[in-house]
């Protein structure tokens, strides 16, 4: 094995010399060391900016710019009445819905403000815990004499 180790060898043509800058004029690199003559890229430190395409009005400047994005913006995740029906079908039993229940069942993602949506009527009385109710949900949901229990 070992006597055909050390004849290993890069196939022909894979390799190149190494190029030997700012070593005289007579190496074919010198002077300038192939960076030409003035600019930016003759100057060490050089780097291109993220973005940059040759002094070309950049992409991020080209495309147009609308809407408005609020930062303070709060996103419910909607719980409708027919999924509430559903649930209602589902757990016979169920008389009390809250945000902790719905997290646990993974009905809802965790940490999210929760607001009740739809007007459709409820199968039976039922006790809902939310941070928002739709006024269409709060009057199907005293319609069918259960509570609205508004957690903020």
């Amino acid at each position: 094995m070992s006597q055909i180790l050390h004849k290993l060898r890069p196939a022909e043509g894979a390799t190149h010399a190494e190029k030997r800058l700012g070593r005289g004029e007579g190496s074919g690199h010198g002077k300038t060391s192939s960076r030409g003559h003035k600019g930016d890229q003759s100057r060490s430190g050089y780097h291109i900016k993220r973005g940059f395409e040759g002094g070309q009005m950049p992409f991020q400047r080209r495309i147009p710019k609308f809407g408005f994005r609020n930062p303070f913006r709060i996103a419910y995740a909607p719980l409708t009445l027919s999924r509430i029906n559903a649930l209602l079908q589902k757990y016979p039993d169920l008389t009390h819905i809250s945000a902790n229940w719905l997290y646990e069942q993974r009905i809802i993602r965790k940490g999210m403000p929760i607001k009740v949506l739809g007007k459709e009527p409820l199968l039976r009385p039922v006790t809902i815990e939310a941070h928002r109710f739709s006024a269409g949900a709060l009057a199907a949901i005293e319609a069918a004499q259960g509570k609205a229990v508004s957690l903020s």
